[in-house]
């Protein structure tokens, strides 16, 4: 996708695959992309104007629209786990990465590829053992034209959500979805692990903690990593 962005390919343009040979989480993480069982797929998007803190709505307008798609494809109850992964009863389904391309004189961003990958269904003889405590699948049986209408649905509830740009309506519906508002969590950076309660999502997305002493704390998605305790 980023050579086609290279290219010239328009907005909106959508590249989908049945497997991956080496798919990517956040901060380098691999993500199991077996063949037949998941639906991968990458967005181009050309915002205009879009600052790099802007741009990290794109991530969470994509897990709105996620959850609303595995509703309505798999009628089952959705939630984010902030700030980019969704899950079904307390196993993690699917996950997203945006990555972008900002210019160095404006500052602002020349097209992002907006990658989501869903576990549609489990893989004949399970998931691997380092994570099937904690990965799940949409679908509970193989269903006709399942992953077909879960990738339909899900391009139709982010472009609208994408076209629409009411802030104000996708946060709403972010928080809603919330797995951690309220919850104790673990915060991961670089500087070590704290723990904290996961108070709100704010207008920018961020998530905020308030600490073990009191203080409350703004946190943007590229610097942490958090864990429910």
């Amino acid at each position: 996708m980023k050579e086609q962005a290279a290219a010239g390919a328009p907005e909106g343009t959508a590249i989908l695959a049945g497997a991956q040979t080496q798919g990517r989480g956040r901060i380098g993480r691999s993500f199991y992309s077996p063949s037949d069982t998941g639906i991968y797929l990458s967005i181009l998007l050309r915002p205009n104007d879009c600052s790099p803190l802007q741009a990290t709505k794109l991530t969470t307008m994509a897990a709105v629209a996620a959850c609303e798609a595995i509703e309505a494809a798999a009628r089952r109850s959705a939630q984010i786990k902030w700030v980019n992964d969704i899950f079904i009863d307390g196993k993690k389904v699917c996950g997203i990465l945006t990555e972008a391309s900002f210019g160095l004189e404006s500052g602002h961003l020349d097209y992002a590829v907006l990658g989501i990958g869903f576990n549609a269904y489990t893989p004949e003889g399970g998931f691997p053992e380092n994570i099937e405590s904690i990965a799940g699948s949409i679908f509970l049986r193989r269903e006709n034209d399942g992953k077909n209408r879960l990738a339909a649905d899900f391009l139709n509830h982010f472009m609208d959500l994408y076209s629409c740009r009411d802030d104000h309506a996708y946060v709403e519906k972010y928080r809603q979805r919330s797995l951690v508002l309220g919850k104790r969590i673990r915060i991961l950076s670089p500087s070590g692990t704290i723990f904290a309660t996961a108070l709100d999502v704010d207008d920018q997305c961020r998530l905020v903690v308030r600490y073990d002493d009191g203080s409350t704390q703004a946190l943007s998605s590229g610097e942490i990593s958090i864990r429910l305790s």
